[in-house]
């Protein structure tokens, strides 16, 4: 912020132009009453608020809203924002495009275009809340970063968007309320775990061999489920938190009783959690959606180490479900 304003402005605009953007939420520079008109236009000539535009919106019939959101350059990303009774999560994207390529999500199809900024991350929050008329500071509302993209291979810009969403002069959010997903890039859940302020960690597991997730997630032909595994178990957790490991489930390939028997094995000794997600289907993916008993079976030997949840799938109807935003338009989906 020091640096927008230049380098003989006193401190405290900077911390006025701080709280206007991330507390307040102004819409716009023209909204920030505590700067003078001189100072506002100053920085309009150099500086864009930066706050990611609507393109297209999906409603679907659950009520689920899938955003498509315009960035500056012209580049597009997805959001999802999902109600629940009195709750809302946001899933939120911290790439555009992906460039771990799971055989399973059509984000992977897209490849990766480029990293989002630190604000381009918490932009989408900021947008999206205010668009719908929810309060960031409320713990009705949580955040997921599982949209486009790996977030360890963005981690600084991560960790700069965390501390921008937990800090209380900043966005608000209580720790417990920001979770990041990875496919297992190794040496960044290691740098990730000593950050004073971090998110919960959700790991894709997807497979109960290192056969298996070679074939479905190539990532592991670089990083062994072993050696996933053994970091795993020595992450730090804070004394109120669970490791979540999540779990696409595919049919005939990673979906019986013996894999989930020897997922018990793996994730022994972890103090976590496990949520499992029948595959949302989407062209150009060559697996399909178990049935709903083989998806229960599954659970219930899950479930006698570990907490075990069935995700329910959010908006199938508009491709805003997990694994499945690739950018989709309206014809794509008629």
């Amino acid at each position: 912020m020091q640096a927008a304003l230049g380098a003989g402005s006193p401190a405290y605009r900077s911390k006025q132009l701080y709280e206007a953007v991330y507390k307040q939420r102004a819409e716009g520079l023209d909204q920030i009453s505590t700067l003078s008109k001189a100072v506002r236009q100053q920085l309009a000539s150099t500086h864009r608020y930066g706050l990611p535009t609507v393109q297209t919106r999906f409603d679907s019939s659950d009520g689920t809203q899938r955003y498509l959101l315009k960035l500056d350059d012209g580049k597009t990303v997805e959001t999802v924002l999902m109600p629940e009774g009195e709750r809302y999560t946001f899933c939120i994207s911290s790439q555009v495009g992906c460039p771990v390529n799971c055989k399973f999500c059509l984000t992977a199809l897209m490849g990766l275009e480029r990293n989002l900024s630190a604000g381009e991350i918490v932009g989408q929050i900021l947008h999206i809340a205010r668009l719908n008329g929810l309060e960031t500071s409320i713990d009705r509302l949580n955040i997921v970063m599982m949209g486009q993209g790996e977030p360890l291979l963005n981690l600084d810009n991560v960790i700069k968007a965390t501390r921008l969403l937990l800090d209380p002069d900043g966005v608000g959010f209580s720790p417990r309320r920001v979770t990041v997903s990875t496919s297992g890039i190794l040496p960044k859940m290691l740098e990730l775990a000593k950050e004073k302020v971090r998110p919960k960690l959700a790991i894709s597991l997807n497979a109960s061999t290192e056969e298996q997730r070679q074939e479905i997630m190539p990532i592991t032909r670089k990083y062994h489920l072993k050696d996933l595994m053994d970091v795993c178990r020595r992450y730090p957790l804070r004394s109120w938190e669970k490791l979540t490991f999540e779990y696409v489930l595919l049919r005939g390939v990673n979906d019986s009783d013996e894999d989930a028997k020897r997922v018990v094995k793996l994730i022994s000794r972890i103090d976590c959690k496990v949520n499992l997600i029948a595959l949302n289907p989407g062209p150009g993916i060559a697996y399909s959606t178990p049935d709903p008993e083989r998806v229960i079976s599954f659970q219930e030997i899950i479930r006698r180490a570990v907490p075990c949840f069935i995700r329910r799938p959010r908006g199938l109807d508009v491709f805003a479900a997990c694994g499945q935003l690739k950018r989709m338009e309206l014809t794509q989906l008629s």
